[in-house]
């Protein structure tokens, strides 16, 4: 069944591929109006726009379906290519082949028909059917025999952001998966009636499903026998009672880590308009963000205003070529480490060779396959992500470290007195927190504080800013809130994060924080908004912890 994406997708192809077929004949002719030029008077720069121009046709008779005028193309290319290297006039053998090759693409453009571009709008279609399209799911089905230990297991995963519906007998359970089998299972291996009964159930559901369920068993055996089962039933995970609620969430959430990673930023640079069209609407489809730059010499303000996560850059460009503009990016703080990569259909290695030499990163040839376009920006955007999160994210907590999150309160200072829109600055410290290392261990204290770090990214908004600030310090930028508003988000929180619980050793325990917050509207700077939220922390302690309080700059 086409859906309505395919089918809109499908639409953008044509109307891209028809655009090429519409555009030939005008670029055919700005190709004989150079040679003319070429003719009458020699330049070198016209020979290297006429050169540029059928590169472009090389790639682009591949990519939109007509393979013979990427032939000629092709040919006339290597003359041209020949002459630049040598910088002589034309001598009458090479005007003669030029001139024979100038005619060839003029033929295949008066001969083409409407055929050949239904057949790149097919293939194109079916490449579509390479591009990702994985559904995730952050309900959690719990299957469990104890009722009253499936409520307190389910209410902890609330606490965390997770929708949870509860089934404590099988027949139920069997029912609602067949509706939902996207749904996380959080499957007790243990039931009344088998004591493998969770096993057993789950490999009869996964005959039934087209994609397999993802399931975590919970047992409170952990013989292999069961181990065994558990994966033979295709479990991902298998966890003995008494559950960890910590490293259970620590693998909740990498199950459904390409559900909250958000889209990569993808800035294509290309002086054709046509292709820039066609690589995005492929890059779109398979969900990512796309910004194109048709002229070169604006990519500063985009690179400034997108910040994308990887640049896709011909390497034959009017005004500047993609060497040239790769150079430029990485004298740019911030992009020094941005992945660059060309695209572009020369096929000489040692050509290859210098450009990823000068800058870029990787060189991928046109035409290219929607699905090979998309798995290549994939590949290196996660990479290059990986990366960079390694530098401004602290180890522990995933969060923004202390250098990174400064940075960010700097430039969220900046952004929100220009716009004349609130921000505060909270301060959030856990309570006694060397005494939950001196009692349960730094093991534990390292869990406690990764559960406040994953609370605070699950509760608050997603344009809210949170930063490990030092040891068992928290900083969290609210963008567009005052202090008042900032102070009850805060005390949400607090009030969630003391009724979870933590374990050690078979022992449970519970722990509260304090919070100090201040607002740019009492405080305008950076510097001295984060004292005075430091000083409201302070006053937190001092008045019996476990509260908020806000620093009105009174």
């Amino acid at each position: 069944m086409i859906t309505k994406e395919h089918k809109e997708f499908q639409e953008r192809m044509r109307l891209v591929l028809a655009a090429f077929a519409q555009e030939l004949p005008h670029r055919i002719n700005e190709i004989e109006s150079l040679w003319q030029k070429l003719r009458s008077e020699w330049d070198s720069k016209a020979l290297q726009e006429m050169h540029r121009s059928v590169h472009h046709l090389v790639s682009n008779g591949k990519t939109f379906g007509y393979p013979e005028l990427s032939i000629e193309a092709r040919a006339l290319e290597k003359i041209l290519k020949s002459m630049l290297q040598v910088s002589t006039p034309l001598d009458d053998s090479q005007s003669s082949r030029i001139l024979q090759q100038i005619d060839a693409l003029k033929r295949i453009s008066i001969a083409q028909e409407s055929k050949q571009t239904e057949d790149a709008a097919s293939q194109a279609h079916d490449e579509n059917a390479l591009l990702p399209n994985a559904q995730t799911s952050s309900l959690i089905y719990v299957v469990e025999a104890d009722t009253e230990a499936a409520q307190e297991l389910a209410l902890q995963l609330r606490y965390y952001g997770y929708e949870v519906e509860v089934f404590n007998h099988l027949d139920k359970f069997r029912a609602a998966v067949q509706h939902r089998p996207d749904a996380i299972i959080l499957m007790d291996v243990e039931f009344p009636e088998d004591e493998m009964g969770g096993i057993l159930i789950m490999e009869q559901i996964q005959k039934e499903l087209e994609q397999p369920a993802r399931v975590i068993f919970i047992s409170t055996h952990d013989a292999m026998a069961y181990r065994l089962g558990a994966v033979r039933a295709g479990g991902v995970a298998y966890f003995t009672k008494p559950i960890n609620s910590t490293e259970l969430i620590d693998q909740l959430d990498l199950i459904t880590a390409s559900q909250i990673q958000e889209p990569f930023r993808v800035l294509i640079v290309d002086d054709s308009q046509t292709i820039l069209a066609y690589h995005a609407t492929i890059l779109e489809q398979a969900g990512m963000l796309v910004k194109t730059v048709v002229e070169p010499l604006k990519l500063l303000g985009a690179l400034n205003d997108f910040n994308p996560d990887l640049i896709l850059m011909d390497l034959y460009m009017p005004g500047c070529n993609g060497v040239e503009l790769a150079r430029v990016i990485r004298q740019i703080d911030g992009f020094l480490s941005t992945p660059i990569v060309y695209l572009s259909s020369e096929n000489d290695f040692n050509t290859q060779a210098e450009a990823m030499s000068l800058c870029g990163d990787d060189f991928l040839v046109k035409p290219i396959g929607a699905g090979h376009l998309v798995s290549a920006v994939t590949t290196r955007a996660t990479r290059a992500r990986f990366l960079r999160s390694l530098m401004i994210h602290d180890g522990l907590t995933g969060l923004l470290n202390h250098t990174a999150i400064k940075e960010e309160l700097a430039r969220e200072v900046i952004r929100s007195s220009r716009l004349s829109s609130p921000l505060s600055l909270a301060m959030v410290d856990i309570d006694f927190f060397k005494k939950v290392n001196d009692t349960y261990g730094h093991a534990a204290g390292d869990r406690v504080l990764k559960s406040l770090a994953r609370l605070l990214k699950q509760r608050l908004r997603e344009t809210d800013i949170v930063g490990r600030y030092g040891g068992e310090e928290f900083a969290v930028i609210m963008n567009d809130t005052d202090a008042a508003s900032a102070a009850k988000v805060i005390d949400e929180i607090r009030t969630v994060f003391s009724r979870l619980l933590h374990l050690s050793h078979d022992e449970e325990f519970s722990v509260n924080f304090s919070c100090g917050i201040a607002d740019l509207a009492h405080f305008p700077d950076a510097v001295s908004l984060s004292e005075a939220a430091d000083k409201a922390l302070y006053q937190a302690k001092q008045r019996g912890r476990n509260k908020v309080i806000v620093n009105a700059g009174d």
